[in-house]
């Protein structure tokens, strides 16, 4: 097992499984998180598991390994030329066991608007993401930067600390750029 970032692939959307199953076949260390979600059919209802980020499978491999990685069937392309495009151990961890443990991770849209908050208590302590909605739990979206999608995450509003609040107002933000506070 290589040690080190785990590396990013963009794979076509909705074969992330498939894309998983032959880099197992190949030895290549991935991880593909997935959620589970019950979804309602016409003449039944189903529970599915679907990957938390769609479209992107997380590798660790030797360099020597890079062209079976690319290679895979499915695969787009290979992200990580810059830092903000691989993924720490740390953050794979914390995602794993997030899942195992029972935390509600869901796939979310990038929501730049909002209270920046850090997690204080459990498994994602120290995790910064924007609130978005407070009820009996405090719904915070965690941004992935190197899959340039985010999750939410539902923690108990006396498990976060505030950062900063953001000042601009919202029609000043464009929906590619993020206010600066």
């Amino acid at each position: 097992m290589y040690q080190g970032v785990w590396y990013v692939l963009h794979v076509i959307a909705n074969h992330e499984k498939k894309v998983a199953q032959h880099l197992n076949a190949r030895g290549v260390e991935h991880y593909l998180p997935l959620y589970s979600e019950q979804s309602r059919w016409s003449d039944r209802s189903v529970r599915l598991e679907r990957p938390l980020f769609t479209g992107y499978v997380f590798v660790r491999f030797a360099y020597q390994s890079r062209l079976s990685v690319v290679t895979t069937p499915g695969v787009i392309r290979l992200l990580g030329d810059s830092r903000c495009e691989t993924v720490t151990p740390e953050e794979i961890e914390k995602i794993r066991t997030g899942l195992s443990s029972g935390y509600v991770l869901r796939p979310h849209p990038e929501f730049p608007l909002g209270t920046r908050v850090r997690v204080c208590r459990g498994v994602f302590e120290g995790t910064e993401g924007v609130v978005t909605e407070f009820r009996q739990h405090c719904k915070v979206i965690v941004s992935l930067a190197a899959v340039r999608q985010c999750f939410s995450l539902e923690v108990d509003a006396d498990d976060i600390e505030v950062l900063r609040e953001r000042r601009t107002h919202p029609s000043l933000v464009s929906a590619n750029n993020y206010a600066t506070a």
